[in-house]
């Protein structure tokens, strides 16, 4: 029995006479030409966001040199997102099998600078990291005035052990496919777009085993500054800071080493660089003085043109059991222990994103100002600091 919205026998169809569609082929062709296309799902969101919460119309805006960083000691038997603090991590098992270990490409931004192209690290650095004349980014150079411009982007910038000899009970085959595990990893929880831009952390769940899996969803459910996913992986909110394009740079190594009759380690020690613009919401939170009015700094900037970034450290072992003498998945690494730097954050969070600043959205910041020493979140010689507290980086 037809519906209401359902075409009567005796309408207009197909081969009658009124029909405006005969002959219309709907092949490839005419999809590709199409000149409607409909939007994405964040388009359609963000168009229905600004219905009811339109942006401010833009003035011209000039920057300042202000950062913050992020530092925050980690609550008993929970890894957090902490600056230079040690971080005791459950025991998590991640299935790799398959994971792509290439992180976000596509498009490059032009260099702005004459620094020389590194590659991935194979050794501890020994020297400072150059310095750039401190240019302004933009969306078209959103790596103008940083060393990362000069640094792989993605997945190529970890570098893997020169040589992957049998180490601990493992053969040398087995020894190298546990270093891919841990490469894939590294990328599924820092360089995924999808995860990046706020998306679904599905997948780094599907990759975990038992109670670190049911923490880590915990976590995302329920964020706060004791149960932070960002101790586990980077992510942003779409509605405070969206990435400005799909790279991100990136600066590491890895290394192995035995554990007897365990197994092996693996080390980790990366960093990774992102650039961000602002989200639609970013500085909306902090009303004015007299409680309605925003600042003249929030309503006045182009935020079309302002781009920030954030330098995260992670320094991370990975364990490797003799899956003869515990009881373990073989192949899967197990993340026991970690610290994590973030450079250009709020010192205090749980939002379950990373926070970034932007230069329009410090005047108005709440939560603790930097208490910490300053230093350079470029700079990856030496281990990180673990006195817990939020200092302030001098680039980013």
């Amino acid at each position: 029995m037809p519906t209401i919205d359902e075409p009567r026998p005796d309408d207009g169809g197909p081969g009658r006479p009124d029909d405006p569609f005969e002959g219309l082929v709907l092949d490839e062709e005419f999809v590709r030409s199409a000149t409607n296309k409909e939007a994405s799902g964040r388009a359609r969101m963000l168009t229905e966001r600004w219905k009811r919460n339109p942006p401010p119309e833009n003035e011209p805006w000039r920057p300042t040199t202000e950062v913050r960083r992020k530092d925050r000691p980690a609550g008993p038997g929970r890894p957090h997102p902490v600056r230079n603090a040690l971080l005791v991590l459950g025991v998590v098992a991640a299935v790799l099998v398959g994971l792509a270990v290439t992180g976000p490409g596509g498009s490059k931004a032009p260099k702005s600078s004459a620094l020389p192209t590194l590659g991935a690290e194979t050794a501890p650095p020994s020297s400072a990291p150059p310095t750039v004349d401190p240019d302004v980014p933009t969306p078209e150079h959103p790596w103008a005035g940083s060393p990362a411009e000069a640094w792989p982007n993605g997945a190529a910038g970890i570098g893997l052990p020169d040589s992957m000899p049998a180490t601990g009970v493992f053969g040398a085959k087995q020894v190298a496919a546990n270093v891919d595990a841990v490469k894939a990893y590294l990328v599924a929880t820092n360089l995924d777009p999808q995860l990046l831009s706020g998306g679904s952390a599905q997948h780094v769940l599907d990759l975990m085993d038992g109670q670190d899996a049911e923490e880590l969803a915990a976590a995302l459910a329920h964020p706060s500054a004791e149960h932070d996913p960002t101790s586990w992986l980077s992510r942003f909110d779409p509605a405070q800071a969206v990435p400005v394009t799909d790279q991100v740079k990136v600066q590491g190594r890895i290394s192995i080493e035995g554990d007897g009759e365990q197994g092996m380690l693996v080390h980790t020690d990366v960093t990774y660089v992102y650039a961000l613009r602002p989200g639609p919401d970013a500085g909306k939170a902090a009303p004015g003085a007299d409680g309605t009015a925003r600042p003249v700094s929030w309503v006045q900037v182009d935020r079309s043109r302002v781009v920030e970034r954030e330098i995260v450290r992670r320094v991370q072992d990975f364990r490797f059991y003799d899956p003869e003498h515990y009881d373990v998945t073989p192949g899967k690494p197990v993340l026991d222990g970690g610290s994590s730097d973030f450079g250009n954050n709020r010192c205090d969070s749980g939002s379950g994103f990373l926070e970034p600043e932007f230069d329009f959205t410090r005047g108005t910041a709440t939560g603790p100002a930097p208490s910490g020493p300053t230093t350079d979140p470029y700079d990856r010689r030496g281990p990180l600091r673990s006195d817990g507290e939020c200092g302030t980086a001098s680039r980013t």
